[in-house]
């Protein structure tokens, strides 16, 4: 199914979206302090895209950028101040998943996690049975 490949997403007020026409890679945590800075969160939740398969799409245009390390930008919207991802210096572009119109997508469901140790020790996934 071609549809399945498009993830449509974007920032709180709407002035950044985006359109990545590719299969999504590399869905991850990471809980390194950078994430952890660049998002507010213990833990943020990426998914990889080709460079050249992302669009932005909205009135605002591409996300404003602030360079975080030498292969590395973040990207965040100038209006509101959402963050949407990292722009690499290699061909790929990072987005965190709750940017995504529909971040339940079982493409998106993270396989892997970088840093747990620097997570929180109350952060964990407890598992509850009915």
């Amino acid at each position: 199914m071609a549809s399945r490949s498009i993830h449509l997403g974007g920032c709180l007020c709407g002035a950044i979206r985006f359109e990545a026409r590719a299969p999504a890679s590399n869905p991850h945590t990471c809980s390194c302090k950078m994430c952890q800075r660049h998002t507010g969160c213990p833990t943020s939740v990426w998914v990889d895209f080709p460079k050249d398969a992302v669009s932005w799409t909205g009135p605002g245009g591409p996300p404003s950028v602030y360079r975080s390390s030498d292969y590395s930008s973040r990207a965040f919207c100038q209006v509101c101040g959402s963050t949407l991802g990292a722009i690499d210096d290699q061909p790929t572009i990072a987005l965190l998943v709750g940017c995504f119109d529909k971040p339940g997508r079982s493409d998106l469901v993270p396989v892997a996690h970088s840093y747990t140790g620097s997570r929180p020790k109350w952060w964990g996934i407890k598992v509850h049975s009915k």
